[in-house]
């Protein structure tokens, strides 16, 4: 085996691959300047986030069988590419969770006891013990959103100082929280009661902008925001504005939307403090990815065991391409029925059968997709094809699956999904028409067909006359396109008497999303009882 490690590694990092003695090991430095030669006949290649894997440079790479990622990102990787190219690609989650969690903790007590004012004063010679008195962290309140590997690995830390730990995340199980000294509440349960707020959220349309000036306004007056996940899950003139109200008593931030911030405001107040993205660049953290990777590449070459794959390697290029429409159906579904019913708090099991011919298929993939399509938009870390299902079983959620080769109706083959919240089950079917459009068959007990497209306008209401064209007009006078129409209520009904009763179903497909104020104006039809924007990545 040739392997090509064409960034910095740590020795540890080097010693995994040569205890094989019969494999080639190039370092960054012997391969400088010619890596796209090199790759000619390599058969791994291990980067970090400076050498950019694209489609042109894997033109050279003839036999190349696995791309490792030392770190969680793979932006600088062309995922179809090497799909296309048969090329596993994989990364290391969680490797830098404990990094990230004492960051966070740093900048905790760093804004309770002034430790970056206090160090500017005393080295210009001022002594000012009065002005920098500060406050301890035992008995405060930690509101933790997004409980996932890191966001549990900083409240194992709080607790340790005697903070109060209280968590929301939809995904993990009561037990689970419970088990590690953090109760789950509420969103807005969090909000209110956190005097330190830390994020540790995925970001996603749900997640943009999650700290805004209306979650500010239900804050615990004081209240003091960390945030070492994704710089676009504050809104910052928000936190201005509630900083210089006093709303907010100050915020330790380590990401921001735009990297370097040379223009955030932020960076202009006094009770603010700012790192420039190294929560996750320790020593160790640094040695721990390389070394996971290389651990990973090895069982790869050496025995196919695949481990935090982010693409589709189990599979031959030819049988990828006739599942991957199933596989954005499956995802794309699973998405729909989560959004649709409003929330996934409290799923405990998720459901799929697949009807015809995909039920011979290798059906762990589409369940995969689907799980990652319930489980995307909802966590810190990224869901993918190979660890939705464990991150699925770690927050307690149960995954079922049932096939059958029969079918019933024109689609011949169907996946559907049901979700089972406390004592509700949600349920949802699909199937791909034209070889590449997903749709939907069904939802509820109620038959539809729409295009599962990536914006959508989903209602729920009575079944009267009036409602289709006051959607339209609503959406017309707040310039959105419509672009298919979908219809689907309730077949039973006795008499005319009856009709106004009747539950419906409306899927659009348009252009944009759809504007809060729109939706907020479609809630006021008398008829409506649902209306909800979609998006589906």
């Amino acid at each position: 085996m040739k392997i090509i490690l064409a960034e910095k590694v740590s020795p540890a990092t080097l010693a995994v691959f040569r205890e094989q003695p019969d494999w080639q090991v190039l370092t960054a430095d012997q391969v400088e300047g010619h890596l796209p030669q090199e790759l000619a006949d390599a058969d791994a290649l291990i980067v970090r986030s400076a050498v950019k894997v694209t489609a042109a440079l894997l033109e050279h790479a003839n036999q190349l069988r696995v791309i490792g990622r030392a770190g969680i990102g793979v932006d600088n990787i062309d995922l179809d590419a090497a799909t296309r190219k048969g090329i596993a690609v994989m990364n290391t989650p969680g490797a830098n969770a404990v990094a990230v969690a004492e960051h966070t903790l740093g900048l905790m007590l760093s804004l309770a006891r002034h430790l970056a004012r206090a160090n500017e004063l005393t080295k210009a010679g001022k002594w000012e013990k009065k002005s920098l008195e500060g406050t301890e962290l035992r008995g405060k309140t930690l509101g933790i959103v997004g409980l996932g590997r890191i966001g549990m690995e900083v409240a194992r830390r709080a607790r340790a100082f005697g903070m109060i730990c209280i968590a929301h995340d939809p995904f993990v199980s009561p037990e689970i929280a419970r088990d590690n000294g953090v109760a789950l509440h509420s969103v807005d349960e969090v909000l209110a009661a956190a005097d330190y707020l830390s994020l540790h959220l995925a970001l996603t349309p749900q997640t943009h902008g999650f700290v805004n000036s209306a979650a500010i306004a239900t804050m615990k007056k004081g209240v003091r925001i960390v945030n070492c996940a994704r710089g676009e899950l504050i809104d910052e003139q928000a936190l201005c504005a509630g900083i210089a109200g006093g709303q907010v008593g100050g915020a330790a931030l380590d990401v921001f939307p735009q990297e370097p911030p040379t223009n955030s405001l932020l960076l202009k107040l006094d009770n603010v403090i700012v790192t420039p993205h190294i929560a996750g660049s320790t020593r160790e953290a640094q040695e721990a990815v390389g070394v996971q990777i290389a651990q990973q590449v090895k069982e790869y070459l050496a025995r196919g065991v695949i481990q935090n794959a982010v693409n589709v390697p189990s599979v031959s290029y030819e049988e990828y391409v006739e599942m991957q429409p199933f596989l954005v159906l499956a995802e794309r579904l699973g998405a729909f029925l989560v959004q649709a019913i409003g929330t996934a708090s409290g799923v405990r099991e998720i459901s799929l059968r697949y009807k015809g011919r995909i039920a011979n298929w290798k059906t762990t993939l589409l369940r995969n997709a689907a799980t990652m399509g319930v489980l995307h938009s909802m966590l810190a870390e990224e869901a993918n094809l190979v660890n939705a299902a464990t991150l699925a079983e770690s927050r307690g959620i149960r995954i079922r699956e049932s096939a059958t080769e029969k079918t019933s109706g024109a689609a011949g083959d169907v996946i559907s999904i049901a979700l089972k919240t406390g004592d509700c089950e949600h349920s949802a079917a699909g199937t791909v028409l034209h070889g590449t459009s997903p749709r939907l068959l069904q939802f509820g007990d109620i038959d539809i067909e729409a295009p599962l497209a990536h914006d959508l306008l989903f209602l729920r209401n009575k079944d009267v006359p009036g409602v289709v064209g006051r959607v339209g007009t609503i959406l017309g006078e707040h310039q959105v396109n419509i672009a298919n129409f979908s219809l689907g209520r309730a077949e039973t009904y006795q008499s005319e008497a009856n009709h106004s009763s009747q539950q419906a179903v409306v899927v659009v497909q348009v252009d944009s999303r759809v504007p809060e104020d729109a939706l907020a104006e479609l809630r006021k039809i008398p008829a409506v009882t649902v209306a909800k924007a979609i998006h589906l990545g």
